[in-house]
């Protein structure tokens, strides 16, 4: 997934909790669906960087023969200016983009 094209920012806004957890009634539950999204989308971009990152791995690492890589310097510039995953993930959550369920709920209904 591109996350540049997220609409989310790219520094903190605050945000009232109580309007952000109307859908799902529960402060602390919201807390937690976008705390695992957030988990979800690192560990999505953290494998993405790795990827990428893993063609300009050499085998034989010495001091002397660490130089810059204009490349690698872009991708990792690309991956600094991304919004953090925490910001993601409550702007997928506003947009309705987050699928959750709670089981403990579904028992309790039936």
């Amino acid at each position: 997934m591109d996350y540049k094209k997220v609409n989310a920012p790219t520094s903190t806004i605050s945000r009232d909790m109580n309007t952000l957890s109307e859908d799902v009634g529960n402060v602390y539950e919201t807390v937690m669906i976008i705390a695992k999204r957030a988990n979800q989308v690192s560990a999505e971009v953290k494998a993405e960087l790795d990827k990428k990152l893993q063609e300009f791995a050499s085998m034989n690492e010495n001091i002397e023969e660490v130089f810059e890589n204009r490349e690698q310097i872009e991708i990792s510039r690309y991956y600094e200016k991304l919004p953090k995953p925490v910001l993601i993930a409550t702007q997928e959550f506003i947009e309705g983009k987050v699928y959750y369920r709670n089981p403990l709920k579904e028992t309790k209904l039936k």
